[in-house]
């Protein structure tokens, strides 16, 4: 990400103008950073996940939300973009503009992001009350990391590598690795005689 403007923003003043904007823009206590665009692989896996989420929530109060709405995280005065959340609450469900309350939020990690997911934005995403998983998938490693929020509020690592089956405990649902990465081209290289 890249600061696009000097000009510091109040999160009112940045909601108006993000509306004008062709790209989107993260907004960090009052600067506003541009986003790249993402790459096929990075797709496929979040729209395979926001698509599993989607159809294992349906009947129930949760929904899921892929990559275009923004998360407004107040304790730390920023809106993120990420790519998939899913959200059980009713003010969620009526907002316009930005979420508040996700039960569980996704990153699907690039070179460029990893560090700042893992880092300064997970401990942002840590401030929200609501949030009891926070999910980063490594698409070159094919791995899913879950964290999950201890009634001790620790984060407790599930690592995801070889398993079968990714278990979101939070929803109470299951979603198997090979759909997770459904459409991606393997690593393995076949040689030709």
């Amino acid at each position: 990400m890249n600061t696009v403007l000097k000009t510091r923003f109040d999160p009112t003043a940045y909601l108006a103008w993000e509306e004008t904007q062709y790209e989107k823009h993260e907004y960090i206590a009052g600067e506003v950073f541009a986003m790249a665009g993402a790459r096929r692989e990075h797709v496929v896996v979040t729209l395979n996940l926001a698509a599993a989420f989607k159809q294992a929530l349906r009947g129930t109060r949760c929904q899921a939300y892929a990559m275009d709405l923004k998360l407004w995280v107040e304790q730390v005065d920023a809106f993120y973009y990420p790519d998939v959340m899913v959200s059980c609450s009713a003010q969620d469900h009526a907002a316009d503009q930005y979420l508040s309350q996700p039960t569980l939020i996704v990153e699907v990690l690039s070179d460029s992001t990893a560090a700042y997911d893992r880092g300064n934005k997970f401990a942002a995403y840590r401030t929200l009350e609501s949030l009891k998983e926070y999910v980063m998938v490594d698409i070159p490693a094919r791995r899913v990391e879950c964290y999950r929020r201890t009634p001790e509020n620790e984060w407790l690592l599930h690592d995801y590598l070889a398993e079968a089956l990714c278990a979101f405990s939070s929803l109470e649902v299951n979603i198997p690795l090979s759909e997770i990465f459904e459409n991606i081209a393997s690593l393995e290289i076949e040689l030709t005689p």
